[in-house]
């Protein structure tokens, strides 16, 4: 494993002795192939088995709209260890295999989950580790579930040596997504949190205050879960009200931060149906909040599910918004991560990346 030190010249400069074009869209983007290696064939929610949301024509779709890309190196698993727990990641490394051993065909799903207060139990069965480590039956372990998260997480690390070294802005195309992931379990199609991991490895390479905005759909309740006794990372989500919407549990307005972190938690739901005039006042709010906070970098957790006909959400922004939104983020004038989350509306989603990406 790495010392924090290699790290941190990794982190910084990995990508110098490349020295990429620039881009037509006026950033380095990042992506890696083995990313395309998760493959789940369904999900369930709502009752019943449907076709995964989360499948690889979303990556096809946003690298035809946003052009070349740089592959990351590899970093190791020493950030993962700074956020996810080594029980959690070991459990990411062998499930697939666990479950097959069983006879079992197909992904493995959990089906069973402990309650809460319940006494923990040191079991070694398949079954009762994907409930112990899962929050949901919408989020299937495949051959290559581990890969795929593996490679995503370092993406949005080789974006962030990329910042760190001196770019204003870099995107990381990370799939599968990473905000819905906690320390220890995995949920919302997302088994890494990706925005904390870079967090934290912004922290240890000297950042003193870091700030994320999520503006997925969803609220990002496992990257809020990981900081929310820390008061050097705050955490900014616009999403959908919880009370109507995933991740339920998450999210509410009256969610700021506990201990340490008291007052570094920001959730500003808003109902479905919303449109560009209310979204723009709740960002307004965000980005005072930054701004106040004296954050030194920004990591934007990005989800397209905000667009009006996203199959799974109910915003309704438009492709014509993303510019103006990501313009009112630029504004700010902090080096920036951008990290892809959401987004299912595949026939639109690489014109709603770019649109993002090109307000920067």
């Amino acid at each position: 494993m790495p010392s924090l030190d290699t790290l941190k010249a990794k982190l910084v400069n990995a990508d110098a002795p490349r020295q990429p074009p620039r881009r037509s869209l006026g950033m380095r983007c990042f992506w890696d192939e083995r990313q395309r290696a998760h493959a789940p064939t369904a999900e369930f929610f709502n009752g019943a088995l449907h076709p995964a949301a989360e499948h690889r024509g979303r990556v096809d779709a946003i690298l035809a709209a946003i052009g070349p890309t740089e592959a990351p190196d590899d970093a190791g698993e020493e950030p993962l260890l700074r956020v996810h727990t080594p029980e959690y990641l070991a459990f990411l490394k062998t499930a697939f295999r666990d479950w097959r051993a069983l006879g079992r065909d197909g992904d493995a799903f959990p089906y069973t989950f402990p309650i809460v207060g319940r006494r923990p139990l040191r079991l070694g069965r398949i079954d009762a580790l994907l409930g112990q480590y899962s929050l949901d039956t919408s989020t299937p372990i495949g051959e290559e579930s581990w890969t795929a998260s593996y490679w995503g997480a370092q993406t949005a690390l080789g974006g962030l040596g990329a910042v760190l070294g001196g770019e204003r802005v870099a995107f990381a195309l990370c799939r599968p997504p990473g905000h819905h992931a906690g320390a220890d379990y995995m949920g919302g199609y997302s088994y890494l949190s990706n925005a904390a991991i870079v967090a934290e490895a912004a922290r240890a390479a000297g950042k003193p205050r870091v700030a994320i905005l999520d503006i997925d759909y969803h609220h990002g309740n496992g990257t809020q879960d990981i900081f929310r006794r820390r008061g050097d990372v705050l955490f900014v989500s616009i999403h959908a009200d919880p009370a109507t919407d995933y991740p339920f549990y998450w999210g509410h307005a009256d969610e700021i931060g506990e201990e340490e972190g008291e007052g570094a938690t920001l959730n500003l739901p808003l109902p479905r149906g919303t449109k560009l005039a209310d979204y723009e006042r709740a960002l307004d709010h965000a980005l005072e909040r930054i701004a106040a906070f004296g954050a030194d970098l920004l990591i934007c957790s990005y989800g397209a599910d905000t667009y009006a006909h996203d199959p799974i959400s109910y915003f309704s922004i438009e492709t014509g918004d993303y510019p103006f939104l990501a313009r009112r983020i630029a504004g700010l004038g902090l080096p920036t991560l951008i990290v892809m989350e959401g987004g299912y509306a595949v026939d639109a989603l690489g014109a709603n990346v770019a649109a993002f990406l090109s307000g920067f």
